[in-house]
């Protein structure tokens, strides 16, 4: 992956970030961030 993807890959996530905390609130950030966990956690698994 180059820089340039890079960086608009995290742009793109930081812009989708905020537009779901503009558009609907921050109750399920807590559980979209544990299962964002539980994902790396799968991952490591597989390695």
């Amino acid at each position: 992956m180059t820089d340039r993807i890079a960086f608009w890959l995290g742009l793109a996530i930081v812009a989708g970030l905020g537009l779901d905390l503009a558009l609907v609130g921050t109750g399920h950030l807590l559980l979209i961030g544990a299962r964002f966990i539980d994902f790396i956690d799968y991952l490591a698994f597989w390695r």
